[in-house]
């Protein structure tokens, strides 16, 4: 398995709209384990993406898809910074066997 976690930082006032946009645009994506999007509480425009892929190709595959590219070009307007956390090698939990 492969994982990413990755720091979205929102346009001042425009982080739940790009929350809207990334939960938007999950649908069809072959591999994708877990998506999970999530507010920082710490920080009012700070949101936390977690994703679990069954290999790297499939989560660099997604990156081609229409609706993918779509929810892409409407968030970045909103995206005031972007910052890929950590990748991982997920070895299991609940809901990925």
């Amino acid at each position: 398995m492969f994982g990413l976690i990755g720091k979205f930082t929102a346009a001042e006032g425009q982080r739940d709209a790009l929350i809207d946009i990334l939960l938007d645009g999950l649908q069809g994506m072959p591999g994708c384990i877990s998506y999970v999007v999530a507010r920082d509480p710490a920080d009012a425009t700070a949101i936390w993406v977690t994703e679990v892929w069954d290999n790297a190709d499939s989560h660099k595959a997604s990156l081609t898809l229409p609706s993918v590219q779509a929810a892409i070009a409407k968030a970045r307007p909103l995206i005031a910074g972007m910052q890929s956390v950590a990748a991982t090698e997920p070895v299991g939990g609940v809901g990925i066997g």
